[in-house]
């Protein structure tokens, strides 16, 4: 292992990343997905799977502000006007109350409503970027890239939901820009158990052909054993 690097029992073999060179990622964990009235229930979803994600995420990120890696949050969430949301989209499910509609947490995934914005228990702080993004990946349409390599960061470590398409289509986008991604599985979460293990399947299979997979604890452990913080980053 290189100096410097800490190692992690991942799947399917050890991820090795630079403390210096991570980033954790949480994506979409909004109340609009997470609580109860919001879009994720209206749609006729259990909130409380994707709510299970919530306390290691807390824990997850608790050390890595205090060891002093980047964070970055995203929201999916479109202009007031919807311009920047396709014509499909809005359409797709021909839902009573979808994209842009008034429900109970104000108009649904529109910046700016109750309903948009990130959950209290994970609530960004000041100096942390909060990323808002069109699609479902948090590349398109955002200067992510662009961020990511201005702290010169080579490693993601990617939370939040869901599982099977935000947080997988980010995954496959990263790999494609070259980034090493390491998935938690009980920091992120599905609506359907049966998505959660497949989505987590997909990535980490053949080799790791889109990243490696594995748990919140075996992660702090590895840290703490290292007993490195991020320091002066490059």
């Amino acid at each position: 292992m290189a100096e410097g690097k800490i190692s992690v029992g991942a799947e399917p073999y050890d991820f090795e990343f630079d403390p210096r060179r991570t980033a954790l990622l949480v994506i979409d964990m909004q109340r609009d997905f997470l609580e109860p009235g919001g879009f994720g229930e209206q749609l006729g979803n259990d909130v409380s799977r994707l709510r299970q994600v919530i306390p290691p995420l807390q824990r997850l990120l608790a050390n890595m502000r205090e060891d002093g890696y980047l964070v970055i949050h995203t929201r999916e969430g479109h202009r007031a006007d919807l311009s920047d949301c396709p014509p499909a989209k809005i359409a797709r499910g021909r839902l009573s109350c979808g994209i842009g509609d008034v429900g109970p947490m104000g108009r649904v995934l529109v910046r700016g409503s109750y309903g948009h914005d990130i959950v209290d228990e994970l609530k960004p702080l000041s100096d942390e970027a909060v990323l808002d993004k069109p699609g479902k990946g948090a590349f398109f349409a955002t200067d992510l890239d662009l961020m990511l390599r201005n702290h010169g960061i080579e490693s993601l470590v990617v939370t939040g939901v869901t599982t099977e398409v935000c947080v997988n289509t980010t995954v496959r986008e990263a790999n494609d820009r070259g980034y090493e991604c390491l998935v938690l599985d009980d920091c992120v979460g599905s609506y359907f158990p049966e998505f959660q293990e497949y989505a987590l399947r997909m990535i980490k299979a053949q080799g790791g052909i889109f990243g490696w997979v594995t748990g919140s604890t075996d992660l702090l452990g590895a840290m703490a054993a290292a007993g490195a913080s991020v320091g002066g980053r490059i």
